[in-house]
């Protein structure tokens, strides 16, 4: 499925350790509460992996895989700011990798170049000494060694200015570097402990590519002279925006099955037809696609009965009538009119056809992402600025109804991820949200009123008169910021440290009040109306007047409306009617509505983050809060506009990491003053964050015990709800339709693909491979 991601570049090239971003731009209270129980990482359930697992013994050896990629590599230094998610697919293929991810994204030592790599001393400092696989060389017959890794950690360690490097985060730490009893023992001492150690030297690049600025900034982007994988890079063609691999002949792990490996840029709107043509064997692509291949296998056993989908499929049988009436009637005109359209029709169902076809030799694997989609809110300046307005909006969005209308159609989990550093499955995972609190409009409506917005507000002259009522309301002991649960209070009374964040002395407990009315508010949740109905009423009417005014230009017909927000959806029996902001009445202050700028992509690959900023909408809505849609170019979303700050509320998605204390600080990292009064970001682009998160990352990047790290980390997390710059809304699903001959590829989860592993089913095998019989990988359908 498409959706927005931080390009790769601005996410930098260490990304490559835990999955491969698709190009595009990502990404988010009261008192901090416990964590929900047993929602650490060691019982959270993992993401599924779906790739048709298949042993090597049962694979053909030969034959060629064409994988669909969004686009051709600017570069192969996966170090330089614009390397992409292509660059990295090349460089996990063809480069070393010490460290790899598992199925439950921690990192794993990979014995293909590592026989060993370890803390060996703590005190004084920190020395970390790897023992590199004796058979490990690069292409051109050179052992890998100490000079290799000596010269990626000058180019990278960030003292040498004339290195263009994305960043430099963990090898600045580094003091020297010293060679073993061999070049095949590497001894690194640094000069600041480090926790994300295994995240160094992966890629590893040879001595050739990062010895001289010239070499690292230029010549490594076009060219690569050794490298060291199963694959290597054979060529790559721009005008045909292909990148070649084949089989390295000096690779001494277990041979690649495939011989070779396609990557080809093609347009994610192109990929359908690119696959039934016979172009494409691998591909990510959109629900749309992936249904077209479900129903592929569908059609493909209605023994020659018309399709079931397709054009003129959804004709009902009364418009068909009407047509062939039409089309056989006495008026001249309009029977040309109509045979004409019936003509096409029948040319679009027949190419439809011969697509389905081809597409019924394909599966759909499906799995979630190691990355999520989150509602970013720019705190930078305007009403957002204010955390509580921040908070209001992250109390009115039901996360798992937004989870649920993404995810559930897929058949995939839809729990909305409870942890801006870490997904279900990892390690670092506890589910922290309780910090901010859940879906609630009451409490939602009190912030906002705490803060100065109100419906009166909105009012030019009401503002003193309710000014003046809300005084008499707290005498009454009924104000805004009150309840009538037990501990009502607003969070807004409880005592506030220097961040602006509600604390109660310093060690992470709720305040009790906040515990009593966290657990007794879920009776005051407003339903949304159900659009499953509106929808079939819609298509009632508009089939409805299909008929009266005959088929259009193709023939068919289309239920039009999305269901949100439309007049006339009603709630289900019982719901709690509406408050007077949720009936139409905007809150506002000083005379002036609150309205928010949601900017959203408007490209063919991004309608499901459209459609969940419109249901974003309606729940705002229901508290007052309107908000002004803006569709932007996917080119420019996310560089011209979430990068710039040109927002109030955005939709992207942050990738999870394996290293959450290196990779996660520059995304929460306060925004510090630069000398032309401009804001230093990093990648921080809600511009939210606190002194006190800061130095959590960094305390915990520091921290060499495993268990007191991800403590530190859990704590980063908990501060960073409670700041309410940003709502993780559901993990993204992964779509990848696959030739069903094929294994061990498709929706990989957190695991590192093993690219020497993919190959095609000895008794399918294509033609040009050895396809001796043998067992057969999982397959799954699409449907």
């Amino acid at each position: 499925m498409s959706q927005v991601e931080v390009p790769r570049g601005r996410t930098c090239s260490r990304r490559l350790r835990s999955v491969a971003l698709l190009t595009g731009g990502v990404l988010a209270l009261p008192t901090l509460s416990a964590c929900t129980a047993g929602d650490d990482g060691a019982s959270a359930r993992p993401p599924a992996q779906d790739i048709a697992a298949a042993g090597r013994g049962s694979l053909a050896d030969g034959g060629t895989v064409r994988w669909a990629v969004d686009s051709v590599p600017v570069t192969l230094n996966a170090f330089q700011a614009d390397a992409d998610a292509t660059t990295g697919r090349i460089a996990s293929a063809v480069l070393p990798a010490l460290f790899t991810m598992d199925e439950r994204g921690r990192p794993v030592r990979n014995p293909d170049f590592l026989e060993s790599a370890e803390v060996v001393e703590r005190e004084p400092q920190q020395v970390v000494l790897y023992k590199l696989n004796q058979q490990a060389v690069w292409s051109d017959g050179r052992e890998i060694g100490a000079p290799d890794f000596l010269a990626q950690w000058r180019a990278l360690s960030g003292k040498e200015s004339a290195y263009w490097t994305a960043r430099n985060a963990g090898y600045e730490r580094i003091e020297r570097i010293e060679r073993g009893d061999s070049d095949l023992e590497v001894k690194v001492t640094f000069a600041k402990p480090y926790a994300d150690w295994k995240a160094l030297f992966t890629p590893l690049y040879p001595k050739d590519v990062t010895a001289t600025p010239a070499a690292f900034n230029d010549a490594a982007r076009t060219r690569l002279a050794a490298t060291a994988g199963p694959f290597r890079i054979g060529g790559i063609d721009r005008k045909a925006k292909t990148t070649t691999l084949v089989r390295n002949p000096r690779w001494w792990g277990e041979r690649a099955k495939l011989e070779s490996l396609v990557l080809a840029a093609v347009p994610r709107a192109e990929r359908v037809a690119a696959l039934a043509a016979g172009e494409l064997d691998v591909a990510e692509v959109d629900r749309s696609a992936a249904d077209r291949i479900a129903y592929a296998a569908k059609d493909a056993g209605r023994g020659g009965r018309p399709l079931a989908h397709g054009p003129g499929a959804d004709l009902a049988p009364s418009a068909a009538l009407l047509s062939w009436a039409r089309a056989n009637g006495s008026d001249t005109s309009a029977a040309e009119a109509a045979r004409a359209t019936r003509e096409r029709t029948a040319a679009a169902r027949a190419a439809y056809a011969k697509e389905q076809s081809a597409l019924k030799g394909f599966r759909v694997r499906r799995s979630l992402e190691p990355a999520y989609t989150q509602l970013a809110m720019n705190g930078e300046s305007g009403p957002l600025a204010d955390r509580r307005v921040r908070q209001a909006v992250a109390r009115a969005i039901d996360r798992k109804e937004l989870a649920e209308s993404v995810l559930v159609p897929l058949g995939l989990p839809a729990d909305p991820p409870g942890s801006h550093v870490a997904l279900a499955g990892q390690p670092a995972y506890k589910d922290s949200s309780g910090v901010l609190g859940g879906l609630d409009t009451e409490q939602a409506q009190a912030l906002l009123a705490d803060a100065g917005w109100t419906p009166g507000g909105a009012v030019p002259g009401k503002q003193e008169e309710q000014a003046a009522g809300a005084e008499q309301e707290k005498a009454d002991g009924q104000g805004a910021g009150q309840s009538d649960k037990p501990g009502g209070r607003d969070a807004s009374d409880a005592a506030a440290s220097d961040e602006g964040l509600y604390i109660v002395g310093d060690d992470d407990k709720p305040a009790a009040d906040t515990r009593a009315r966290e657990a007794g508010r879920a009776d005051t949740r407003v339903l949304a109306p159900a659009p499953a109905a509106l929808l079939q009423s819609l298509a009632i009417r508009e089939q409805a007047r299909a008929v009266a005014a005959g088929p259009d230009a193709s023939g068919t017909t289309e239920a039009k409306g999305s269901g949100e927000g439309v007049s006339g959806a009603y709630a289900p029996r019982g719901t709690a009617a509406p408050s007077p902001a949720a009936a139409g009445g905007a809150v506002g202050k000083d005379g002036k509505p609150l309205t928010l700028r949601f900017v959203l992509p408007s490209g063919p690959g991004s309608e499901a983050l459209r459609s969940v900023g419109g249901r974003i909408s309606a729940m705002l809505e229901r508290i007052g809060i309107r908000t002004e849609i803006t569709k932007v170019a996917d080119e420019g979303y996310f560089t011209d506009h979430v990068a710039s700050g040109d927002y109030d509320l955005a939709l992207y998605s942050w990738p999870a990491s394996a290293y959450p204390a290196t990779d996660a600080r520059p995304i929460h990292a306060k925004p510090r003053p630069a000398t032309d009064g401009s804001l230093l970001v990093e990648q921080n682009y809600t511009r939210v964050g606190t002194d006190y998160i800061d130095q959590l990352f960094d305390q915990a990047a520091a921290e060499l015990d495993e268990d007191e790290a991800r403590d530190l980390i859990r704590r980063a997390d908990a501060r960073i709800w409670a700041a309410a710059g940003s709502v993780p809304l559901y993990q993204r699903p992964d779509l990848v339709a696959v030739k069903s001959s094929l294994a061990n590829i498709g929706a990989f989860g957190f695991e590192t693909p093993r690219y020497q592993d993919i190959g095609y089913r000895k008794d399918a095998a294509p033609e040009g491979a050895d396809g001796a019989e043998g067992a057969t990988g999982r397959e799954t359908a699409a449907g």
